[in-house]
């Protein structure tokens, strides 16, 4: 009888910590869709291909692209290369990304402020 006591203590304990963590993942989610479709609305699809193989690979970036990256904002381009590098088949390399994201983002601040 302790055992099976125990295991519905167990139970309701993990019942609860996922519909504690559930909806937390949801707002999450949600919102990096809102972020991700009121961002993209604001760069080319060629460009944003440019970008995640710049910073995802090793490509170049054109200036043209540069220019658009720019107009997308800071905090649109950080957000979605994070939410793409969270990915479990990315996450390893993370911290590499973030950097190549960053150095890609002043690249393209100084190509923008001498055209």
């Amino acid at each position: 009888m302790a055992k099976f006591n125990s295991q519905i203590t167990t139970l309701f304990i993990v019942v609860a910590l996922v519909c504690g963590f559930v909806p937390a993942f949801s707002v999450e989610e949600a919102e990096a869709n809102l972020l991700w479709n009121t961002c993209l609305v604001k760069i080319t699809p060629k460009c944003a291909l440019d970008i995640i193989v710049v910073v995802f690979e090793n490509g170049t970036m054109p200036d043209p692209c540069c220019n658009d990256l720019v107009k997308e904002g800071k905090v649109c381009h950080d957000t979605l290369i994070k939410y793409i590098a969270d990915k479990p088949m990315l996450i390893a390399h993370e911290t590499e990304y973030l950097k190549k994201s960053v150095d890609l983002s002043k690249h393209c601040v100084s190509i923008s402020k001498s055209a």
